[in-house]
């Protein structure tokens, strides 16, 4: 296949374009905009090198000129979606503050793009972009008195919390959409029988917690609460 390579490279690390030849009809850029698009509108399902192509205007064979594998055409979408972080100049001193801000624009950028949380992997992590948010991700917490090993680690960890908590919400919301009847029904027919079933007194642990709060889980809270005690952790290293 025209431009593939025979052994594995970084798509950053190819030329985007020859040293000789004619200039490029299509940059880094447009392509991966063009792929990104397709997939805010249909999903990842969507997006394959034959429609990237084809709403380019080229051939498929000649895309692969610019992107040689699927798997680079991912890594330029994850990239360019890292540049919506818009990182502020500088971190403001308070490491807790920056990490948490982070992680928010962050889950406002995958909810933006729900496609985002399947390419949420060392993998795609490579790109001019997505290095630059590490980088500044780790100059949040020059604060913080940790080696670099454990300060990577809770980076890591903050960024897998937002993945879950949003491909949860993705999936909670595809689920609503497919059901014959209103999601509203659905839940007041489970919790008719999960109060049943709590009643019946095989349960006194969950009856008590039902007792305590029986009201709607506070998604945003618990979102708050569960990357708080992270950052506890790490604070009381």
């Amino acid at each position: 296949m025209a431009g593939r390579p025979a052994e594995p490279e970084v798509i950053w690390s190819r030329p985007e374009r020859a040293a000789r030849g004619p200039r490029p009809s299509h940059t880094r850029a447009e392509i991966a905009a063009v792929a990104v698009r397709i997939a805010d509108a249909d999903g990842m399902e969507a997006v394959s090198m034959r429609r990237v192509a084809g709403e380019l205007g080229c051939g498929t064979m000649s895309l692969y000129n610019y992107v040689p594998r699927k798997e680079d055409l991912y890594e330029l979408m994850a990239d360019l979606v890292a540049e919506e972080h818009d990182l502020p100049e500088r971190p403001t001193g308070d490491w807790r503050a920056d990490l948490t801000a982070l992680a928010h624009r962050a889950r406002e950028i995958m909810r933006r793009h729900p496609w985002m949380s399947r390419l949420m992997s060392a993998t795609y992590g490579f790109g001019p972009n997505a290095i630059k948010y590490l980088e500044f991700s780790l100059w949040c917490l020059d604060p913080l008195d940790l080696p670099y090993g454990r300060k990577m680690e809770l980076v890591a960890m903050v960024n897998g919390i937002v993945t879950t908590y949003v491909a949860n919400e993705i999936q909670t919301a595809e689920r609503a959409r497919t059901l014959p009847w209103p999601p509203e029904r659905e839940h007041e027919i489970r919790m008719a029988y999960l109060s049943q079933q709590i009643s019946s007194g095989q349960y006194p642990r969950l009856a008590a917690a039902f007792m305590e709060d029986s009201g709607p889980i506070d998604m945003e809270g618990v979102f708050d609460r569960a990357l708080s005690r992270v950052l506890d952790g790490f604070e009381q290293e």
